[in-house]
């Protein structure tokens, strides 16, 4: 059905593993290679700060598919080296170890990697979270009793802050921002959603600058801008995650903060390369918006597509935006925050936005906000009410006034 002979994926995680499948559903029957930095096969990366740090899983429960049904999909694995360098011009993807794999069709799923502070020294425990080698590594070390130190109040530092409570130790998060989870929930929110982690004495201390972490041997504690140490036997580093671009400088490619593709997921400027998950930035039509999402349901979504629209792209057929409510989920303790929609627009004042709780409080543990702006809703904020979240991905999805969901939310039992 098409004249490609050859697929190419770089990533071998939830977005690359989607897209091989959906090329397979479609009916590609040609050459599908999938490239993995890691030796794993595709796993699943949210357990990763939450069942697996914690002890209650083992790697064997997070894999992506049975081992039958990946070799079903009849792929050539090259896993264990890195994409280095691409030629788009030679159609030639170079991997770390120096081998050349060409292509007719290429897929660009390789996630995001850890940022780094300046200087971060790599001492015995101090630890970053990106990897299932990474989790099992900061697993060993979170034994009963251990001070840990978080830096980072986002959603991997505050599940890797839940997870070490689970296992006994003592736990200090260090945030420079004015309040937890600011950059995605906005102050308030950010606030409210933290209540839970003091109710089980994480230390969380917003407004500091860390100027150093400090250790010869292994790492002994985090200086911080006043001059004060935190004492600590592991420190984690959870400041956020970056586009795994670099490989892709001088290819051609337009990056910014992300491979700048068009709605249909299509690298720019360029024929037969399509890009999906943490990697891509798109106009999100829905939201009149360009954004990269670093979510499981994005990545999913977004692997199936590329490669569905590379195969009609190669055929002539009109290929298909992606169009999507972005949604995500953090599990921390016996907690589930989700979110639906999108919070802020980068750059935008918090206040220029409403935000308004519509059912339960903070202090109940339990509640679901809504966040407004220009009179139409944005996005929902649930901490474990689920049933009352979901609902409203209807409503984001057609555009609903602020004032239709306010009369939603009142009607609902």
């Amino acid at each position: 059905m098409t004249a490609l002979e050859r697929v190419v994926v770089v990533g071998a995680s939830l977005a690359g593993l989607r897209a091989c499948e959906s090329l397979r559903s479609n009916g590609f029957e040609g050459t599908i290679t999938l490239i993995g930095a890691e030796d794993h096969l595709p796993y699943d990366r949210p357990p990763l700060s939450k069942k697996i740090l914690t002890g209650d899983w083992e790697p064997e429960q997070i894999v992506l598919r049975k081992p039958e049904s990946i070799t079903e999909l009849n792929l050539e694995m090259l896993l264990g080296s890195p994409a280095a360098s691409l030629d788009c011009d030679g159609q030639v993807v170079t991997l770390a170890n120096g081998t050349e794999v060409g292509y007719d069709g290429l897929i660009i799923a390789v996630g995001a990697a850890c940022r780094r502070l300046p200087g971060q020294p790599d001492l015995p425990g101090v630890h970053e979270l990106r990897t299932l080698d990474d989790s099992l590594g900061l697993r060993a070390d979170l034994q009963e009793g251990t001070r840990v130190v978080v830096i980072g109040a986002g959603f991997i530092g505050l599940e890797v802050a839940s997870s070490a409570r689970q296992r006994g130790c003592h736990v200090t998060v260090l945030e420079g921002a004015s309040a937890p989870l600011i950059r995605g929930l906005g102050a308030e929110m950010g606030r409210a959603v933290a209540q839970i982690h003091h109710a089980h004495d994480v230390d969380i201390r917003c407004g500091v600058q860390v100027a150093a972490i400090e250790g010869s041997d292994r790492v002994t504690g985090v200086r911080l801008g006043d001059g004060s140490v935190v004492a600590a036997d592991v420190v984690v580093v959870g400041i956020g995650v970056a586009p795994a671009t670099e490989w892709l400088a001088g290819s051609g490619l337009e990056l910014r903060d992300g491979i700048v593709c068009d709605a249909t997921m299509r690298a720019l400027g360029v024929s037969h390369i399509y890009a999906a998950g943490d990697c891509a930035r798109w106009p999100n039509q829905l939201f009149d918006e360009e954004m990269r999402v670093e979510h499981w349901t994005n990545a999913a979504e977004q692997g199936a597509i590329a490669a569905a629209n590379l195969l009609r792209e190669d055929d002539g057929e009109e290929t298909q935006p992606y169009v999507a409510v972005p949604f995500f989920w953090s599990d921390q303790y016996d907690r589930r925050v989700q979110f639906i929609g999108r919070a802020f627009i980068p750059g935008e004042d918090e206040s220029t936005y409403d935000i308004r709780i519509v059912r339960g409080t903070p202090a109940e543990g339990k509640f679901v906000a809504l966040y407004g702006r220009q009179g139409r809703l944005r996005g929902v904020l649930g901490l474990s009410l689920p049933k009352y979240v979901m609902p409203f991905r209807a409503l984001l999805a057609r555009g609903a006034s602020w004032d239709e969901a306010l009369e939603f939310a009142a009607g609902q039992t």
